[in-house]
């Protein structure tokens, strides 16, 4: 049996709230990562959110390359899911969708336990593109990835 797409709606008092309520209230009932997506398995648990900025924490742990490293691709996907979610935060959600297009990364530090935090700040902000800068710090502060990523702006419906 198929799941249905991921879908929610932010709460109508959303400008009243601060980034970190907007983290609390995507990241799900459980806290655990936005319900049913990618991120959620990979443990990317919100921390604040504003149409600007994102920023997230992500464990290495369950997330790592057979030899003992945070993998590349759960960098990439972490970059992407900050981008999107940043975007949603900038579109009409009851007519829009942000869909991630592009993501390049290029990963300068390994990481092999604890934590990576990723931040995406907002470089472009078009009607039907935006685009992110993406930087992935482990606990130390360190920069250990550096990646950009491209949305589309889609119309949702027929």
């Amino acid at each position: 049996m198929s799941r249905p797409p991921v879908q929610f709606e932010l709460p109508e008092n959303v400008h009243e709230l601060s980034p970190e309520a907007i983290a609390d209230f995507m990241n799900g009932p459980e806290g655990k990562g936005l319900p049913g997506t990618l991120g959620e398995h990979l443990g990317i648990r919100l921390t604040s959110v504003t149409r600007d900025r994102v920023v997230a924490v992500m464990p290495v742990a369950g997330n790592r390359q057979p030899a003992g490293r945070l993998h590349g691709g759960a960098n990439l996907a972490l970059a992407e899911e900050l981008a999107s979610l940043g975007s949603f935060m900038n579109i009409n959600s009851t007519r829009q969708g942000a869909v991630g297009v592009d993501v390049s990364a290029t990963h300068v530090r390994g990481v092999s336990e604890g934590y990576v935090t990723g931040e995406a700040n907002i470089v472009h902000r078009g009607r039907s593109l935006h685009v992110w800068n993406i930087e992935i710090r482990d606990e130390q502060g360190r920069v250990t990835s550096v990646a950009r990523c491209t949305c589309n702006v889609i119309n949702l419906g027929a």
